[in-house]
């Protein structure tokens, strides 16, 4: 079925060697190309779109198109795609996942899959981190683009754009990324649904996921956004596609007020001890109350027994309240920001504001910071990234770090991991861990370290886990007298410049995780001279030390190759203390016996080639447990994502589909019944039109089929928590959930024709939704899903219907420039942000 199927291996991989005489077939092209005029080039472009509706395939077209593209480059932006970028590419288009080593030009390496694709007209989608680099790559890459005669899009997390060459936005703020400007120069303002027409679209993986999810809660088919997935290229595929695997996109509006329970129990946790009322479980990150930390809470809260006078509403409370307490750290897991908890991402580093932890967590960590409870929510739609990027017909990825996750992109995705070798040889020295009795001393240790080679000059890059050891650090370092750059989620403003030019000679930068990935650390700086550059390579490149082992292989590796790019000079070290989090918890009594026996002081440590397998075992570990974990979640997340599956069908069908689709929805439901038959008639003479009538049954449909959606969503949400409890009844909690889960949703559709049938002798009584039913219920769903889609909107057009330009004054009245303000300072701008909190 497929071309590209003869050139897998015999196990199912890609092999480099079945990739050579590809790259040969498209060099032998280059000097063709290179005759081309621009304007050929955009009719070449043209011509391949009419072969490939012709029949001719991708594949066969393959080298002709990168061949292009790589001439494209080439004029526009003066690179010219290596044969390891070739290859690359052909892995991308092939549905695999390249893994490249930092400085190895993934970026570029994207728009040859990316243009071969978009010849087909159904769009590509390129997923990024952050809403800075899908800028960044749209105006970077799109230069080569618009060579080619292709359009490009832009969507972020208020605004989207079209990248036009000949818009200038002269009065933006922009960015500097090296010798290269970006923030809104080249990028015109457009509708969302303009940016996802275009041939290739940039935008970060929350705002494709969140634009499927808002989509599906229109009523206008004039409103939708995107088209329909056909091919997907993620960058940082690892961190996208693994790391956030578990993370469920909601969208929700707010529903009741618990907030005083909350800051009760709050209260309650912060009596109760730690061993004597609860316990801990650090690797399962869980929480058990005791005896006697139940009887405490009862006496507090003046009730005999908890279990039945307080029922499951307050058990649930309790226990989260000592979770928020135990388990979530402030400035590690979070942070507290103008008055609201914000989360920290974990693997990257950054702060995720309007994500929300759920299950009640959230508002447990702001009644234990006194900030104010925000109301709990009601979930109109959700998905997570795992079932969101499955959509795709086909998918493929770039990372840095992906053959420790092999097994898991293949299993859960289908994906193939093909590691790329790299353009030059890699020159980086990768030390020994070295191995310290505690924390304190590993920094006396590492500040000791820092100072001498920042004496010699050269450049160290200092990678910590959290906020609260990055600032731990960062007082080390002073007392050494060190000057240091910092970098973490409280400053992430700075990110792209801190990054760019923590290759200075005699530089001293302290990062989280978010140093990891992203922008390339150049030798001498982001505008350093050759001889800059050669300066600083003779002082052994840039130095990388890690603090910690992260549970997570792939983030050691990504840090690590931050030194080494393009076959510079370079080292990595990691400095590791009993007291650290993975040994703490997973490290093996062996080593801790073998620190304790040779009684070397806190400060001094031990390298050990077998204490660094010995970790890297413990990791390999608890990789395992965490793919198994998110395993079982997508396990129980696929019986609510067929149903989602099915209820989104039925609701696009209404939504864009022919009169003759609603005649055929309404005539099932009917079923022969000559009494609501006989009342439709009458209806459909009574409006005077059947097309007035069926205008009316399609929004009808829309309505009821929301309403219990959301009904069903939570009642699926109170059956994914109770099942587990039966695990103690010997019953397999998943055969449970799709058990039940399936009676659910049979009677959920059975409400839902059992409401349309009621209503459908009413179509066109009132003035509410197109002429449907004014129905209360209906109503407030109907109305709560307009104010969640509104926020999106509202950043769009002011009271006019014209779209506010950056530098129009902001119509909430603030006397800023749009771009300043954004609607910040109203009331009723916060009320919509609050709406579609996630």
């Amino acid at each position: 079925m497929f071309t590209w199927l003869k050139n897998l291996g015999k196990n199912g991989k890609i092999s480099i060697q079945s990739l050579r005489p590809i790259v040969a077939r498209i060099n032998a092209l280059e000097g063709e190309m290179a005759a081309l005029s621009d304007e050929s080039i955009k009719e070449k472009t043209v011509e391949l779109k009419q072969r490939f509706k012709d029949g001719v395939s991708l594949e066969d077209i393959l080298p002709e198109a990168f061949a292009l593209v790589r001439e494209a480059a080439k004029r526009t932006l003066g690179q010219r795609h290596f044969d390891v970028q070739l290859m690359g590419g052909v892995v991308l288009h092939r549905r695999g996942i390249s893994e490249m080593k930092t400085g190895e030009g993934k970026t570029l390496v994207a728009t040859l899959p990316a243009y071969l694709n978009a010849l087909s007209g159904r769009g590509v989608h390129v997923v990024t981190v952050n809403d800075y680099l899908s800028r960044r790559d749209a105006v970077w890459m799109g230069q080569i683009y618009s060579a080619l005669g292709l359009s490009v899009g832009v969507i972020s997390h208020d605004e989207s754009f079209l990248y036009d060459p000949n818009h200038r936005d002269l009065d933006s703020t922009r960015d500097t990324l090296g010798s290269f400007k970006v923030v809104h120069e080249f990028l015109r303002p457009a509708s969302r649904a303009e940016s996802y027409a275009a041939d290739i679209t940039y935008g970060t993986n929350s705002e494709f996921g969140f634009d499927y999810l808002r989509d599906n809660l229109e009523y206008e088919a004039v409103k939708l956004r995107q088209r329909e997935h056909a091919y997907a290229i993620i960058d940082e595929v690892d961190s996208i596609l693994i790391d956030e695997a578990r993370t469920p996109l909601i969208i929700s509006a707010p529903s009741g007020d618990s907030g005083e329970l909350y800051h009760t129990f709050a209260k309650i946790a912060r009596e109760l001890k730690k061993e004597s009322d609860y316990t801990v479980d650090e690797k399962f990150r869980s929480i058990k109350l005791t005896d006697q930390g139940i009887t405490l809470a009862e006496k507090i809260l003046g009730i005999e027994n908890i279990y039945s006078d307080g029922g499951v509403k307050y058990v649930h409370h309790l226990e989260t309240a000592i979770r928020a307490k135990a388990l979530f750290v402030k400035d590690k897991e979070y942070v507290v920001k103008d008055g609201e908890v914000i989360i920290v991402d974990e693997f990257t580093g950054r702060l995720q504001p309007g994500r929300r932890w759920s299950e009640g967590i959230h508002q447990a960590v702001e009644a234990k910071e006194g900030v104010p409870v925000q109301k709990e929510s009601r979930t109109f739609a959700s998905i997570t990234y795992q079932n969101y990027f499955r959509l795709y017909e086909k998918l493929s990825g770039m990372t840095g770090t992906a053959m420790t996750s092999a097994e898991e992109f293949y299993k859960v995705y289908g994906l193939e991991v093909v590691a790329l070798p790299t353009n030059k040889a890699n020159r980086r020295i990768d030390r020994n861990d070295l191995i310290f009795q505690t924390e304190v001393g590993k920094f006396r240790a590492l500040s000791r370290k820092i100072k001498e080679v920042n004496q010699n000059g050269q450049p160290v890059l200092i990678g910590t886990v959290s906020i609260e050891k990055n600032e731990l650090l960062s007082a080390f370092l002073r007392e050494e007298g060190i000057a240091h750059e910092m970098l973490n989620a409280k400053n992430h403003e700075r990110e792209g410049e801190i990054i760019a030019e923590a290759g200075k000679k005699g530089r001293v930068t302290v990062a989280t995780n978010m140093a990891g990935r992203g922008v390339d650390i150049k030798l001498g700086g982001a505008l350093a001279t050759e001889a800059l550059r050669e300066e600083v390579k003779s002082l052994g490149g840039l130095f990388v030390v890690g603090t910690e082992r992260h549970e997570a292989r792939r983030i050691d590796n990504q840090l690590r190759g931050r030194s080494g790019r393009q076959g510079d000079l370079g080292e990595t070290q990691f400095y590791v203390s009993l007291e650290d989090s993975l040994m703490r918890v997973f490290a093996s009594d062996t080593i801790k016996k073998m620190m304790g026996r040779f009684g070397i002081p806190e400060d001094e440590p031990i390298e050990n080639g077998l204490i660094t397998k010995s970790l890297e075992s413990a990791q390999t570990r608890i990789e395992g447990f965490h793919f198994d974990a998110r395993k079982h979640v997508l396990e129980f997340d696929n019986v609510l994502n067929h149903q989602r599956t099915v209820v989104y069908a039925r609701r696009r069908k209404m939504l864009v589909g022919s009169e003759e689709d609603v005649r055929a929805e309404i005539a099932r439901i009917v079923d022969g019944d000559e009494m609501l038959l006989r009342a439709v008639e009458e209806r459909v003479v009574a409006l005077g039109s059947e097309k007035t009538f069926y205008h009316g049954a399609r929004a009808l449909v829309l309505q009821a089929v929301d309403m219990f959606w959301v009904d069903h969503l939570e009642a699926m949400d109170y059956l994914r928590s109770s099942v587990n409890l039966r695990a103690y009844g010997q019953r397999e909690p998943l055969v449970e959930y799709k058990k039940e889960g399936l009676l659910l949703f049979k009677q959920m559709e059975i409400s839902v024709d059992g409401e349309i049938a009621r209503l459908l002798p009413h179509v066109g009584a009132g003035a509410f939704m197109g002429g449907a039913v004014d129905d209360a219920k209906l109503k407030e769903v109907h109305d709560s899903a307009q104010s969640i889609l509104s926020q999106g909107e509202r950043a769009l057009s002011n009271s006019g219907g014209e779209r506010v330009g950056r530098n129009d004054p902001c119509p909430c009245g603030s006397g800023k420039k749009y771009k300043n303000c954004g609607l910040k300072n109203t009331e009723e701008h916060q009320k919509f942000s609050a709406v579609s909190k996630s």
